[in-house]
């Protein structure tokens, strides 16, 4: 069983509380947009479509609590504006990452076209929205099943033979901890194990914020996958090893954008350059919704700094803590003080560097013009 890091029923939303992993499994309770909101901008939550989703049920939990307590206005005006300025204010949580925008815009697509009924009520469009919300979670796994099926595929097509079983090396989480469930790149290396197609996957750390050794590693670990931590300065020496041979790179996404540049977690463009010189195949894995078609290239994305503090410090466990929720965290400092700090989140690797784009409409290859035409994937 893979890691349930969204918990959802009748109103009732909890996440996995990410900043405690991998040292304590706890599950904090979201009841209201701004706690959502808080969740997501102090990356209690991450992962480009969990952030989505995350956001969404916030305010359907908080729609249904107001129901619950007759404290909804019956006005289906009324309730059209609370809920679109609720979901403009959850957007300005994190902006890089295209899936929030995109389920906000779906969202109030539906919440304007709820109203627009003789008979609608406050409660007629906060229902409306609700299960628009919820349907996205279900979506999301779906999808993210459907990506790791066509990415182990084009794997096993690609870069194997002889019946051998594939290396794969991603970075950052990209697994059920950062989607609704399964996961995107982290779920393309489970559809290998499942078909016993994987021989080993590699995780890097991630640094600054560590979200490989913190959080894929603890998933595959928890999924008893085959795998082995690497810091992100030792990518290069890993490709290297002619006795290890790794197939494939893959990464999950923020914002593809139209010609197919992708925005992802700081490291991924490093990664792609080391892919390309070593002939390593690098794929980008991403459901459609984080594909960005007004989006024309990398230069037009916005890439959010973090705090200095997120570089020289470092948080964990004290040694001989234990595991249980007394567990004795603690945070030390790891650089010279006064020493200035650059701290993006993402990088922009360009769409040359990328052998294909998996999505859960299949795996999108360069035409024979050698461009991404990732418009087709929009059409029925």
């Amino acid at each position: 069983m893979t890691l349930q890091a969204i918990q959802y029923s009748e109103g009732n939303l909890a996440i996995i509380d990410q900043l405690q992993l991998p040292h304590v499994e706890k599950y904090i309770p979201i009841q209201t947009s701004e706690e959502g909101w808080h969740a997501i901008k102090e990356m209690r939550v991450r992962g480009a479509p969990a952030i989505a989703i995350v956001a969404a049920l916030a305010l359907a939990s908080e729609l249904s609590t107001l129901m619950d307590c007759n404290k909804l206005s019956p006005s289906a005006d009324d309730t059209r504006t609370f809920i679109i300025e609720k979901l403009h204010f959850l957007v300005s949580s994190r902006p890089t990452a295209v899936n929030l925008s995109d389920a906000a815009g779906k969202l109030q697509t539906i919440v304007e076209e709820s109203v627009k009924f003789p008979q609608s009520t406050g409660r007629s469009v906060a229902f409306a929205f609700i299960k628009a919300a919820e349907a996205m979670l279900e979506k999301d796994v779906e999808d993210n099943k459907k990506i790791g099926k066509y990415g182990a595929m084009w794997i096993s097509e690609n870069t194997l033979s002889n019946n051998s079983r594939a290396r794969v090396l991603t970075h950052c989480n990209t697994g059920s901890l950062a989607t609704s469930g399964f996961g995107t790149a982290l779920g393309v290396i489970r559809a290998l194990a499942s078909t016993d197609s994987l021989l080993h996957a590699y995780c890097t750390e991630t640094r600054p914020y560590n979200q490989g050794s913190r959080l894929t590693a603890f998933e595959l670990v928890h999924d008893r996958i085959p795998a082995t931590l690497i810091t992100d300065s030792m990518a290069g020496a890993l490709l290297a090893r002619a006795d290890i041979r790794v197939n494939a790179i893959v990464v999950g996404a923020d914002r593809v954008a139209a010609n197919g540049d992708t925005a992802n977690k700081i490291g991924t463009y490093g990664l792609a350059v080391l892919a390309k010189h070593h002939g390593v195949k690098f794929l980008v894995a991403a459901p459609l919704t984080t594909i960005d078609l007004a989006t024309k290239s990398g230069d037009e994305i916005t890439i959010e700094e973090r705090p200095a503090s997120e570089v020289t410090m470092v948080r964990g466990i004290c040694e001989h803590g234990g595991t249980s929720e007394d567990v004795r965290m603690a945070t030390v400092s790891i650089a010279a003080k006064g020493i200035n700090v650059w701290n993006p989140a993402f990088d922009v690797t360009p769409w040359t560097l990328i052998d294909g784009i998996i999505t859960e409409r299949g795996v999108m290859e360069k035409g024979s013009d050698g461009l991404f035409h990732l418009d087709k994937l929009f059409k029925d």
